[in-house]
């Protein structure tokens, strides 16, 4: 009895446990899982909703769904919020405004597997990011994601890596960096901000910076028709894939970190693949089936190091 006294009383030394590390492999699995749906759904809407207008619209959805559980804790930390006015507005460009834009434009020409298959790119970011920070990657982990990333390139390049990359894919890149670096800006949210506070703030800062370019894309591309089907889209995109999926992922980021989390993520163009093929009718051939038993390989790599006791080595700062 002595000895589990000892060591509880110095768990709170330790860094993020296994129980947390757990917790935030399963929040990150659900936000990849549900921003799979989303790639379908944005390349669903292309043809329908102009990209500005569609992202608009789903941060003004989001930020609606958020409302109710996130405005008192936004009004009562209101001081908080404006001295981090700066990095908060920061994280709202990259993750919010600049990133989704991105996304919904790629999907104009290019299908909704690739773009799965090129956001898991950003997971390589995520650890640089991580290891120019002081973060020590371990060798497990790092061939992980050097084996998930050799995975991704080879889906791209349909096989082979002649990097031969449309328009679409190349707006793609630019969103995987762009949410590769609000990942990063995670570990830097003050502690005593709250999850929704900052989830609203962001929503909203976010809409603010995209009212200019929607307003413009009316003028000159007329708005849109809301039918059953982009309705839905709006929708889903709007609660799940940024007031839920958005939820988890930061909870994820803030318990195991913006590379851990990125092991995780190297999922979504297996998901992405799977729902395209389904809803979509987009093919799936034996090439990308290879590549993507490479991407899972490396997933359950990284993923076996990064829960494992070596995650102990993590800073409590993670815990934010």
């Amino acid at each position: 009895m002595d000895r589990v006294r000892t060591v509880a009383q110095h768990k709170p030394a330790i860094g993020v446990k296994r129980g947390p590390a757990g917790l935030g492999v399963l929040l990150a699995l659900v936000a990849t899982v549900v921003w799979s749906g989303s790639f379908v759904a944005t390349r669903g809407m292309a043809d329908a909703v102009p990209p500005v207008q569609a992202v608009f619209w789903r941060w003004i959805i989001a930020t609606l769904a958020v409302a109710p559980f996130a405005a008192r804790q936004a009004w009562q930390q209101r001081e908080l919020i404006r001295k981090n006015l700066g990095f908060i507005a920061l994280a709202s460009l990259f993750g919010v405004a600049l990133y989704n834009t991105l996304v919904h434009q790629a999907g104009l020409t290019t299908s909704a597997s690739n773009m799965g298959m090129i956001m898991a790119a950003s997971p390589v970011v995520m650890a640089l990011y991580a290891r120019l920070g002081g973060e020590r990657l371990g060798a497990r982990r790092t061939c992980g994601l050097l084996l998930a990333a050799f995975g991704v390139l080879l889906l791209v390049g349909d096989g082979s890596l002649a990097f031969d990359f449309g328009a679409g894919d190349l707006w793609m890149f630019a969103a995987a960096l762009s949410f590769a670096t609000y990942s990063a800006l995670l570990r830097r949210r003050p502690a005593e901000l709250g999850g929704p506070s900052f989830l609203i703030t962001t929503f909203v800062l976010g809409a603010l910076m995209l009212a200019p370019a929607y307003a413009v894309s009316v003028t000159v591309q007329g708005g849109f028709e809301v039918t059953a089907g982009t309705g839905g889209m709006l929708l889903y995109v709007g609660v799940m894939s940024s007031a839920v999926a958005f939820f988890a992922w930061n909870k994820a980021v803030s318990l195991i970190g913006a590379a851990r989390a990125g092991v995780v993520y190297y999922l979504q163009p297996v998901c992405v693949a799977g729902l395209g093929l389904l809803l979509l009718g987009e093919r799936t051939g034996p090439a990308q089936l290879l590549c993507m038993a490479l991407i899972l390989g490396g997933v359950s790599l990284g993923s076996a190091a990064s829960v494992g006791p070596r995650s102990r080595r993590h800073s409590p700062r993670a815990r934010r």
